[in-house]
């Protein structure tokens, strides 16, 4: 019973029902008072009236009668109008209060009291008032039988027809002669009112039972059953649930509330989802990042902590922070934590403890308050993390670094770190005293460019900061002196900005010592030519010979020696000494040993001078020789006393290709023949030296420029020649191969890159 008054006071629909109902009963209940009230007011008021006019309709009926003086009419009229069931009694009082007139005769002659009831009405003020209203002449009251009777007092005034009668004679000054007293039984009318309360009571009732009938249906289906679904739906929301949506088929407010809840619960559940998603990835995050978290109370007491912390120091349940990560039975010295909570600020320490396998763990920590709403310190949040590995990483990097520190400086070629910008030498190793001279603090901070000679540094600026590799460069030694080296450049990083790594290697002794190759295979050029160069010197020392033999012969015998004879014979003289002349030079200067020194030549005029040395050697073999030059070979860069050296060696190795093949058959009986070509796209300029001769397989093309590599018998090649032409064309810039000759035997490309601003004045063509 509690339980159901307990609902029905939080019930929405009985409070509604309640005080719709209480609402709907009040005004029925007032309706129907006030209905009774008014029924009641108009039957007595209908009864009074009526009781009035009986009044009214006895006193005028005795009227004629009281004119007379005749007692009879009177009482006969009285007693007539007495039999009315209604009528209880009729009286006429005189002044006196004594009933003269009555239609129960036993009352004839009493007196009554003046200050009844029935008199006081008039007799309550003296003279008594001539004209009352009807209000003030009724009277009820209740009879033997407690039946409510009602009593009308109805004064008989002095008539003028009174006062001037030859019977009677009532002085004019008389104005109240008596009183009439009618009085009614109301016993009907009561039961009339009764009846009349109970049907009005009862249609109250009826029409309170149907409205709240309508009310409690209209409540229920309307208002009671949408709040319980509305209600449902709502805790469905608050239990976390899948929501179902709240079916209102209403149009009215409660339908819209309905589709708001259902709005509501699709935001709430998109919002609670992603909170879920939230919560759950900060969950993950808490637990599966790769850092240590706890959360701790003013006592170091560890409220959370996520799984890398229980995984690498096992704490049992209520432990201290300073007991789980490092063993103690007290706060540490310094605790970030404590200082957390005296200011409220973040705090950060660098810790080292013992995880649960004993090793030692190194780690940062940082500390953050967590607060209440009302900013009340209440946990402090302790984020560690594991730095072990870079504690242990740092040793090995300074192991590494001492390490490679000690090899960058004691390796054992020079190695200069170099501002990317400016050339600036910003470190280098202990090999450039060995090589240069330099102790690190005299050329550390100097340009590098310093260490090339002062006309060659601008050039090698910008070839420094642009290519990969520098061959055979001057450099200059403490001392002065000057050394060849090759130059390895590399772009790095250097702590905070981009530098060079350039590396030299002294290549001084082995360039002497090519040098020394170099001119050894001259000298075996030289003597490989001895026969043709003897022919060569020959042939004006002839001419001289016999001029000089012919002036001899004409002085002993004291002959005249005419002018125009002695001029011609002078001019061969002079002419064929400077042939000589030129031939010794010429071997002279092939003969001298002489640095490697780039300059523009003209490819043309190089292979003319080779020749002009070889061309008797291959004139004596019986050995053709066919010119197909390119008259406008544009000119090339190059060291014209190496290159001519490189053709020479090319010049030889093609004859003996041909003698090899041919023998010494004549030339009407075999092919002996070399074709010097040059010609140039533009942007290459190219030199064929062709033969006939044994040609070169092609598994051994590969192999013919290495060192000591040789074809030829044990004896006639010291397989230095090719290598030594391979390095000073490629020294020059060039590149050399052999590729098969067409009617037979090898040709020898050589080509070099161009020099595009300059073209030659002219070529020479020469066939021997």
């Amino acid at each position: 019973m509690f339980k159901m008054i307990r609902h029905l006071r939080h019930s929405l629909g009985s409070k509604l029902i309640l005080m719709v109902g209480l609402t709907l009963l009040i005004t029925i209940s007032a309706w129907a008072y006030f209905n009774i009230r008014y029924q009641k007011q108009r039957l007595m008021g209908e009864i009074l009236a009526g009781t009035d006019r009986l009044s009214d309709t006895i006193r005028l009926g005795t009227h004629y009668a009281m004119m007379l003086n005749s007692r009879d009419d009177i009482n006969q009229i009285i007693r007539n109008i007495g039999r009315q069931k209604e009528i209880e009694t009729i009286r006429i009082y005189n002044k006196q209060g004594q009933i003269k007139f009555s239609n129960r005769p036993d009352e004839v002659d009493t007196r009554t009291d003046i200050k009844a009831r029935a008199c006081d009405i008039c007799h309550c003020t003296e003279p008594p008032p001539t004209s009352l209203p009807l209000a003030k002449r009724t009277r009820i009251f209740k009879n033997a039988n407690n039946y409510r009777m009602l009593g009308v007092i109805s004064p008989i005034l002095n008539q003028p027809g009174c006062s001037t009668d030859d019977c009677h004679v009532h002085p004019p000054d008389k104005k109240i002669l008596g009183a009439l007293d009618v009085v009614v039984s109301l016993k009907d009318t009561d039961r009339e009112i009764v009846q009349v309360e109970k049907r009005l009571i009862a249609l109250a009732g009826l029409v309170f039972l149907v409205a709240s009938s309508i009310i409690f249906i209209f409540v229920l289906r309307f208002v009671n059953r949408p709040v319980r679904k509305l209600i449902e739906g709502t805790r469905r929301i608050a239990r976390e649930e899948d929501p179902q949506p709240v079916r209102v088929d209403q149009d009215d407010e409660m339908g819209q509330l309905a589709r708001a809840i259902n709005q509501m619960c699709r935001e709430v559940t998109e919002k609670r989802q992603e909170l879920n998603r939230q919560r759950d990835e900060y969950q993950f995050l808490f637990e599966q990042v790769p850092c240590l978290i706890t959360v701790q109370d003013r006592d170091f007491k560890l409220l959370r902590y996520n799984r890398e912390f229980a995984e690498r120091f096992d704490p049992q349940p209520g432990d201290f922070c300073f007991h789980a990560y490092k063993g103690r039975n007290e706060k540490c010295d310094y605790c970030p934590v404590a200082l957390t909570f005296a200011d409220g600020l973040p705090h950060y320490s660098e810790e080292i403890g013992v995880n649960k396998g004993g090793s030692p763990t190194y780690w940062l920590v940082r500390t953050s308050p967590i607060k209440d709403a009302d900013g009340n310190i209440v946990a402090a949040m302790e984020m560690s993390l594991d730095i072990t590995q870079r504690k242990l990483l740092e040793k090995e990097l300074a192991k590494s670094e001492k390490k490679y520190h000690e090899i960058f400086n004691y390796i054992p070629t020079p190695l200069f770190v170099l501002d990317d910008e400016t050339l600036e030498i910003i470190d280098c190793n202990h090999s450039v005293k060995t090589v240069y001279g330099y102790d690190s603090h005299e050329i550390i901070g100097r340009s590098f460019l310093s260490l090339f000679a002062e006309s060659e540094r601008d050039r090698y600026a910008a070839v420094v900061r642009s290519s990969a590799v520098i061959n055979q460069v001057r450099h200059l030694h403490k001392s002065r002196g000057t050394i060849f080296v090759n130059i390895r450049i590399s772009p790095a990083e250097y702590p905070g900005k981009k530098v060079l790594l350039v590396i030299t290697s002294d290549i001084t002794q082995r360039l002497e010592a090519e040098q020394q190759l170099i001119q050894a295979s001259k000298m075996a050029t030289l003597g490989e030519m001895a026969t043709g160069i003897a022919h060569e010197l020959n042939q004006p020392l002839s001419v001289i010979k016999t001029a000089s033999s012919f002036f001899i012969k004409k002085l002993e015998s004291n002959k005249a020696i005419e002018n125009d004879v002695l001029t011609k014979m002078l001019y061969k003289i002079d002419n064929n000494v400077d042939r000589a002349g030129r031939i010794i030079n010429h071997m002279r200067q092939f003969a001298r040993k002489s640095d490697l020194d780039l300059e523009k030549v003209q490819l043309n005029q190089v292979l003319a001078n080779a020749f002009e040395i070889f061309s008797q050697q291959l004139k004596l073999r019986g050995i053709e020789v066919v010119w197909d030059i390119d008259d406008q070979l544009p000119i090339i860069q190059a060291d014209a006393s190496r290159l001519e050296q490189v053709m020479i060696n090319l010049l030889i190795n093609a004859r003996d290709a041909i003698e090899e093949r041919w023998g010494p058959r004549p030339a009407e009986a075999a092919d002996k023949k070399i074709t010097l070509k040059t010609e140039s796209d533009g942007h290459r300029v190219r030199c064929r030296i062709c033969d006939t001769g044994t040609g070169v397989p092609a598994n051994l093309r590969d192999k013919i420029f290495e060192p000591f590599f040789t074809t030829k018998e044990v004896g006639k090649g010291t397989g230095l020649g090719l290598s030594i032409s391979y390095r000073i064309v490629n020294d020059c810039g060039g590149t050399i191969r052999v590729i098969p000759n067409r009617p037979g035997g090898a040709c020898f490309v050589v080509e070099f890159p161009a020099l595009q601003a300059e073209k030659p004045d002219n070529g020479q063509t020469h066939e021997r």
